[in-house]
Order: C-alpha cells, then structure tokens, then sequence
C-alpha cells in the first residue's frame, strides 16, 4: 500500500512522541566552490605546469592512469570515512539525561598529524555532547561532495542519513530594524557588528523611503541614524548596541525574539514599492485568498515518510477551505488548489506532486527552512502585490526583489535568461557584499557563495546555484562531485540547455581578479558577452611573453577549463580569440609550433574598491 495514500502517512507530531526514532528534517547543502583547490583531487584535474603539446597521446595514458589511481584513492579514504561515521550513528545512544548522542563528522578520520581515532567503545555520551557543543563550523569535508550524502533540492529536505549540524535551526518570531542612510559610515559599522554577532536584520534606508524618515523622527525625535530596533524596543545606534553586549543585555534581549512576536508599536519592514509611485502593482487576486487560506490551516510539525516536517498542512484541509470559500465541488476545489501551487503559493515538501486531496504535505512558500533563514528579499512573507514583467522589475532592483519570489522563469529565452541571471547575481553578490560584509577566507565564502539566497520563481537560489546550476547548465563546481540540482529539482527545467563559457567574464563577486562590472540586456547579450571577455582577456586574463615562449592565464580558465574545451590547448585557443587580432596570431602559432609552458595567477579575493 502507498504510504503517502494511507490515513497514518503523515499525522501532527504528537508532544510524548519519541522522536529521536524518526528521522528529523534537514537542510541540503548545495556543492559550493570556495577558491580552495583540493590536493587529493588535483591528479583527476589536468596538469597546469607540462607543456602543451598537439601530439600528446603518450601524456594522455598517462593522465589518464594518474586520475584512475587518484579516484582509486579518493574512493577507499572517504569509503572508509563513510563505514567508520555509520557505525557510529548505529552506535549513539541516549544518556542518562535523555540528551541526543551526536558525533563530530571530524571525528571520524585521523587528523594530518597522525591522531588516532577514538574507538566506538570509549565513546561517552557526555563527551560527545560537549564536543559537539564547542566544535568549529569548519570542515573540510564539507569541501567535498559525496553523491549519498546529500539530496540538492529546494525544499530545504536532505537525505535520510541524520547529518549532525544540519538540522532545522529554531526560528525568530520578532525582528530587528535598522534604520541607515547612504554614505553613512557609522551606518556600515553597524552592519559589520550585525554581521559579526550573526543577527539577521531588516533595514530601512531612509534615503531610499522617505516616508520613514518621517516616522521615525516622529518615534524617536531625531532622523539621526543609524538607529535599532528590537521589536519594539528602541535600542539606539552603535555605541549603545557595544555597551549592551559587553553587559549581556544584548544576548538577553535577542535571545528573547524566538519567543516574543513584534507590538503593533514595533516599526514595520518597508513595503515592495513604498514610496515609489511606480513600484504601486495591482493586488494579487490569488494573494488575497491565500491570505485568508493562511489565516483558516493551522501549519503543524508533521511526520512523512519516516520524516519530521516543519509547518505543514495537508491537502485535504486546503480543498475543505477551498470548497468552503469559493463555494466549489470538491474536484474543482483541487484544480483551483493546483492553479494556487503554480503561482508558487505553496508546494508539496518533497515536490511530489502539484497539488493533490489527501493527507500529503504542503507548506507556504515563507515557511520552507531555506526559504526562512537564508533568502533576503522575503522579510515580510509572501507579497500580494502581483508579479512584474521581468524588465520592470530589473530596472528597480533594490526595492523590488520581493516581486522576485512568484515570477516566471520556465518561459524565458536563452538570450533573457542570459541577462537576467548574469544581472541577478551581480546585484545579489552586492547586496551580499554590503549585508554579510567582504567573506574573509574560505569557510567565509563558502557562506557568500552558498547561503545568501533569493526567492525566485518560488525557489531558492544561491550564488553558487545561479553560476554553476543555472548559467553552466547544472555543471559540477570546480573540485566538487555533485550537481547542484537533483533530477527532481524545479530548479533544473530554468537552466540553460547547455553552458555558456562566456559567463565567466561577465559574473562579479568584488574580488579583485574578477572581470569588470557590467550591465546586460536580452537583446544584445552575445555581443555585449563577446565585449567583456575580450576587456578581461586583454586586461591581464591571458598574458602571453613570445621570447620566453611562456603564457599566463588567469585561475578562471583553469577552474572551469571543461566549459573552454576538452584539454588545455583547446582552453588557450578559446581564450586566444579575445586577445588583439596580431597578439592572437601570434599565440596561435606558438601554440602550434613550440612547447608552450603555461602557468596561471594566484586569485586575488580581496575586495575590488
């Protein structure tokens, strides 16, 4: 019998329930390139110092016995890693305490100096408790996907292993304000402390809403910013937020948003569209049901599949609204419900289906856990103002990234594809730079290019998961083994049919090595992409010194060297066709005739200013 069909296939979580026996929900981690080049898989990637040669058949057998031996090796490590980390979970067992046994995942290997592993038998529940309690976020397996130890969808859902560390964390039922302005100094101050303590903030530059500036002059006195709110609590500006964390008040008062929901008195996130007479959109239809939808389902914990989901409601509750509401038989009741879920109003937890009666899950598009706690233009939950044209919208990026999270995407073109992600990301990797701040090492940009996230067409997309999924046709990030979307990703039917190379001159992150900031339009987008390769090929992305036959190629190409061509001569003919027409020619027919030594420049991560 179907699970999903039976009357106990999913049911509200009972409060005595043992549910450390059930697996809980979790997050999917997407496969993240960070600028850190692996060594263990360097073999499996072609050699960057041997000369290029037309005739290399003889290296080719040898490269390909390298990689062979590399995957070998790869292969046994993390086999063992992965047998030795499942035993330990068959292993974990409850204190006296009745405290869950969690085991640190850099637990499970030998460390670089030759620290043993602990046995399964002098493992303490205790112990493990407290290490997990102080351990570092820092893992560098986490640089390395392994197929079965994630599930890269949307849904915020992974596999059914119970990874430590990537369980739902709990969410803020009130909200800090930040009032700002443009070119205020002690206004980044602020942001960099918000960034620092890790508190997620909705700000209000009273530049851009002028109408806020007025409320809060009326609130406070003064329009002198930066001013925070804690709900309703007026906490000042940076002096005062420093003075309250050396007290501990701050912890205090924070802490104490997961329970406390924000007074009618508290300052309200700016609305799409506010103070812009042409951001005013015409109210959603739809929008105004589902609001009354939401106010009649009460969304519950609940169990399916052998799985714990957070706020959900099954079909069956919403075709009874429906019906009710909309004064329909039960049949049209589901189709109008289906009709709801393609305007990405809500979706099934495991996208099994659109919408169907019965006892299967769904959820709201704000209370997806990925959607929660990592996408940046849904502060207020879903908008009722209707969706723009993509062109509208683009040209008012800052105060109308909210109308992003129900647009259609599925009917774009190659070419508006093209320039809506690659303007996309560039204004996300801005917006990221000024919210998170600069990302400082690795594990700082694995966050940047993982975590920060917009709602887009009722999915969430990452940096990560627009370049590599989206833009590179859902390829593998450099010195990772996974996808970024799953076969049953929604994301997957947006990607482009194949990948395009010349993205790679066009994507802006702030880092110094990276190309030039651009902005692209549907209609001219092949020449406009042409135009910025050719300004970062010939700006220092392929120098070239014909006397010492030596050639110097930026990281780019060698990181994603399988989007240029198949081997490296292939790679450096692509990127030849950008130079000047008399350097190019000579390039070529140095390619051809000599042995070409080929080295590539170190990245440069720090901020372009």
């Amino acid at each position: 019998m179907d699970k999903s069909r039976s009357p106990d296939a999913m049911k509200p979580v009972d409060s005595d329930q043992t549910v450390k026996e059930i697996l809980e929900e979790e997050k999917s981690e997407e496969p993240v390139f960070d600028g850190t080049e692996i060594p263990e898989m360097e073999p499996m990637r072609r050699s960057s110092d041997q000369s290029v040669e037309l005739d290399s058949k003889a290296q080719q057998g040898s490269v390909i016995n390298e990689r062979a031996a590399a995957i070998g090796n790869f292969v046994k490590e993390k086999g063992a890693i992965v047998v030795s980390t499942f035993i330990r979970r068959l292993s974990g067992r409850k204190d006296e305490n009745d405290l869950p046994v969690e085991v640190d995942k850099n637990d499970v290997s030998a460390s670089g100096n030759g620290e043993k592993t602990v046995s399964d038998s002098e493992i303490k529940p205790k112990e493990v408790q407290k290490k997990s309690e102080e351990r570092s976020t820092w893992n560098p397996l986490n640089l390395i996907k392994v197929g079965g130890d994630i599930v890269t969808s949307t849904t915020g859902e992974a596999g059914d292993a119970n990874v430590p560390g990537l369980t739902e964390q709990p969410i803020a039922k009130g909200r800090i304000i930040v009032y700002t302005k443009l070119g205020c100094e002690d206004c980044k101050m602020v942001r960099l402390f918000m960034h620092q303590q890790r508190l997620k903030y909705v700000e209000i530059n009273i530049d851009i809403f002028p109408s806020r500036k007025l409320e809060l002059e009326k609130n406070t006195g003064s329009s002198i910013v930066p001013k925070v709110y804690v709900n309703d609590l007026l906490i000042g500006g940076l002096t005062e937020l420093k003075k309250m964390e050396e007290s501990g008040i701050l912890n205090e008062k924070t802490g104490a948003l997961f329970n406390d929901e924000p007074s009618s008195a508290a300052p309200l996130p700016p609305l799409p569209g506010e103070d812009d007479e042409s951001g005013c959109g015409k109210m959603d239809e739809l929008a105004t049901i589902v609001r009354k939808m939401r106010e009649s389902i009460t969304p519950k914990d609940r169990f399916y599949k052998m799985r714990r989901f957070s706020n959900c409601f099954p079909g069956s509750e919403a075709v009874d609204f429906i019906s009710e509401d909309q004064y329909l038989e039960r049949d049209e009741a589901v189709e109008f419900g289906r009709k709801l879920a393609s305007k990405h109003f809500f979706r099934h937890v495991l996208d099994e289906n659109v919408f169907e009666d019965g006892n299967q899950p769904y959820r709201f598009l704000d209370h997806d856990p990925v959607i929660m706690t990592q996408c940046y233009n849904i502060p207020r939950g879903i908008i009722d103002v209707a969706p723009k044209p993509m062109a509208e919208i683009a040209s008012r990026y800052i105060r109308t990234t909210e109308e992003l999270q129900r647009v259609e995407t599925s009917d774009l073109s190659r070419e508006e594809k093209l320039a809506f992600f690659i303007n996309l990301y560039n204004m996300m990797a801005i917006h990221a730079l000024v919210t998170c701040g600069h990302p400082a090492g690795p594990l700082d940009r694995k966050k940047f290019f993982g975590d920060f996230k917009y709602v887009i067409g009722g999915c969430a997309y990452s940096l990560s998961a627009i370049e590599n999924g989206i833009l590179r046709a859902n390829q593998r990030p450099p010195y990772n083994l996974v996808k970024p979307f799953g076969q049953k990703d929604q994301r997957s039917k947006v990607a482009l049919s194949y990948p395009e190379p010349l993205v790679h001159f066009a994507l802006v992150c702030g880092t110094k090595s990276g190309p030039a900031l651009r902005c692209y339009s549907p209609g001219n987008i092949d020449k406009e992409l042409m135009e910025a390769a050719r300004d970062f090929v010939r700006n220092g992305g392929l120098i070239v010194d014909p006397e010492a036959k030596v050639a110097s190629a930026s990281k780019i190409l060698r990181w994603y060297n399988t989007d240029f061509g198949k081997n490296e001569t292939e790679v450096l003919k692509h990127a030849a066709n950008y130079l000047e027409p008399a350097a190019s020619e000579q390039f070529l027919e140095l390619l051809a005739n000599t042995q070409l030594k080929v080295s590539y420049q170190p990245y440069d991560w720090s901020l372009n200013i």
